[in-house]
């Protein structure tokens, strides 16, 4: 890849969760999410709530990564032995040595476990100390409030909001909270407080 800092493939991994990268064939393992819970998408930018929006979603992805705008991981719970969702880097920004953090869900049986604090808590450690990235930023509608009660669980800081800075799916605009984190602060003290919690 020419943009993106990723050579080969990437696979993360603790005794709890692994991460590994999308393809193609994982439609089979995300698509019982699409069809049975189709609320996951409510705030998302892309609803993958049907087969063909998930079809989509993946295509997209994919598309990205070839394109060095992203890495898309999927991601699974070795403790239930379940795929629970995915997750990506993107927006990777070369000069200013900054990487976006998103497009992260998980089904509902997932949600509120040891799985999105461990996933984090790899791909943070990877961005700031394989990568050696100075920023990871993260994003969220304004209205989202799980997920921004998860960016702030692991260690994220409140920036701002955009104000009717995208499109959403619904064909209306959304707000967008921004918060990060900083290499700094990952190795002064965010990285314990985030183990601290696995």
């Amino acid at each position: 890849m020419n943009l993106l800092p990723f050579e080969e493939d990437i696979i993360l991994e603790n005794d709890l969760v692994k991460l590994r990268p999308l393809t193609a064939e994982d439609i089979q393992y995300l698509l019982p999410f699409a069809i049975n819970e189709p609320t996951l998408w409510q705030f998302s930018l892309l609803d993958a709530g049907s087969k063909k929006n998930m079809q989509h979603y993946l295509a997209n992805a994919l598309a990205k990564r070839l394109a060095d705008d992203s890495y898309p991981f999927i991601v699974y719970d070795k403790v239930k032995g379940k795929y629970a969702g995915s997750t990506r880097f993107y927006d990777y920004q070369k000069t200013h040595n900054t990487v976006l953090l998103g497009y992260t869900w998980y089904g509902k049986e997932f949600q509120g476990t040891h799985v999105n604090k461990n996933c984090k808590f790899l791909l943070l450690q990877y961005a700031f100390e394989t990568l050696g990235i100075e920023r990871v930023e993260f994003r969220s509608d304004y209205k989202n409030e799980r997920s921004i009660v998860a960016m702030k669980s692991i260690g994220c800081t409140v920036e701002g909001v955009l104000r009717s800075n995208c499109a959403a799916h619904d064909d209306g605009r959304r707000d967008s909270i921004i918060l990060s984190i900083l290499k700094d602060e990952w190795v002064s003290e965010k990285k314990a407080l985030l183990y601290s919690k696995l």
